[in-house]
């Protein structure tokens, strides 16, 4: 099934052959493959990524640069990270990762946090696979294998400076909601959250506007 990609700067179509494998295709070229991280090899390739997005933070304002020095700095950060695999593991959660011409250019992953509640978290391209529709395609994965495994719904959270993130987000079905964890004080100014219900699991694939 081919899905038309309207977050896109130009004409992409995202083609789910299941929730572990969608394709991007421009002009019927394959761009990007966002697959279910599985191998040694794909795990680091996430956690680079994952650092390559931690250091992106550190580039948004001081407010910002202060919640992640805070609460993910680097000896914290390096802990997750070595606990991806055991965090986001089936069939609770799953990690996927944007490829472009064979090499790694985003990820995203989720994690059960209650009954019939699924997280996503860390959804993030590099500059080399910006206005690609590589983040769209990562969502449309990780919502279609949440569907699958049957959760009722997702939330998520994303940094208020984000804002193509979050009009990504609203554009496919999220809505903005109240905190659903305890926040901090200090990064209670710095996010947004946001829920998706997921009415009819293991549906067919359908288009998310």
């Amino acid at each position: 099934m081919k899905l038309r990609n309207t977050q896109a700067r130009r004409s992409f179509a995202t083609e789910v052959n299941n929730a572990r494998l969608i394709l991007v295709f421009f002009e019927d070229r394959v761009l990007l493959k966002v697959i279910e991280a599985e191998t040694p090899d794909h795990f680091d390739e996430v956690r680079r990524l994952c650092w390559e997005y931690r250091d992106f933070l550190l580039t948004l304002d001081a407010k910002s640069v202060r919640v992640v020095k805070t609460f993910y700095p680097r000896d914290v950060y390096a802990r997750l990270m070595d606990e991806i695999e055991v965090e986001h593991a089936p069939p609770g959660g799953g990690v996927r990762l944007v490829l472009k011409d064979g090499h790694a250019v985003g990820c995203g992953m989720f994690r059960t946090i209650g009954p019939g509640i699924a997280e996503i978290k860390r959804v993030f391209v590099n500059d080399a696979a910006r206005g690609t529709g590589a983040g769209y395609a990562v969502m449309m994965s990780l919502i279609e294998q949440c569907r699958e495994q049957g959760f009722d719904c997702i939330r998520m959270d994303t940094g208020k400076p984000l804002e193509s993130a979050t009009r990504l987000y609203l554009s496919m079905g999220f809505q903005l909601r109240d905190a659903y964890s305890e926040i901090p004080e200090i990064a209670k100014d710095t996010l947004l959250f946001f829920e998706m219900p997921l009415p009819g699991a293991q549906a067919e694939n359908s288009q998310i506007e």
